[in-house]
C-alpha cells in the first residue's frame, strides 16, 4: 500500500491523469471514499488524460456511463452505490476486458469479476482546514489522504506512483 496527500480538487486532477499513464483495456480501478472526497474528480482528471469525449460527471443516476475516445479502450464509469453485491455489478453488462473501469464505492463487489484491481481509498478529513492561501481572505480546500492498494499481479509493483509524484 501506498499513502499520499492531495492537497487541492486540481491536484486530485492531476493525480487521476498520472494514473491514467498506466491504465490499459481490462483495468479496473476501484475508489472508494465517502460523499465529496473527491472520487470523480479523480476520475475527470483520467478521463482528460484519457482524451474521452465529453464531460466526466458522476453517473449517481444512471449506475455507468461509457466515454469513448478517438482511439483506445473507452473508459466505463460505475457509480455503484446503489448496488448490493458483484452480481448486480456484473448484471451492468460492462465489457470488463475492451474498456477501463473506473467504479465509484466499489468495495465488496469485485468478487469473481476480476483477480486484478487498482483500490484508491480516498479519505476527507472532517473540519480540518489548510492554512490560509497566501494573498486570500478564505481557507484553502481540505487535503484528501489517499491510500492506493494494488491487486492480484497486475498491480503488484506501485512504483510509478512515487515516480508520477516528482
Amino acid at each position: 500500500m501506498i499513502e499520499l496527500t492531495i492537497a487541492t480538487p486540481a491536484d486530485m486532477e492531476e493525480f487521476g491523469a498520472r494514473v491514467a499513464t498506466q491504465l490499459d483495456a481490462g483495468d479496473l480501478v476501484v475508489l472508494n471514499g465517502e460523499l465529496g472526497a473527491g472520487k470523480t474528480t479523480l476520475t475527470r482528471g483520467l478521463g482528460a488524460a484519457l482524451g474521452v469525449r465529453g464531460p466526466v460527471t458522476s453517473p449517481t443516476f444512471v449506475l455507468a456511463r461509457t466515454h469513448p475516445r478517438a482511439r483506445g479502450a473507452p473508459l466505463v464509469h460505475v457509480d455503484a452505490y446503489r448496488l448490493g453485491s458483484a452480481v448486480e455489478l456484473d448484471d451492468l453488462d460492462i465489457d470488463f476486458e475492451r474498456s477501463i473501469v473506473v467504479v465509484e464505492w466499489g468495495a465488496g463487489l469485485l468478487d469473481g469479476i476480476t483477480d486484478n484491481w487498482l483500490e484508491i481509498d480516498i479519505v476527507r478529513p472532517s473540519g480540518q482546514r489548510m492554512a490560509s492561501v497566501p494573498g486570500t481572505d478564505f481557507d484553502g480546500p481540505e487535503p484528501r489522504r489517499i491510500m492506493l492498494t494494488g491487486h492480484g499481479d497486475r498491480w503488484q509493483d506501485l512504483g510509478w506512483v512515487g515516480a508520477a509524484l516528482d
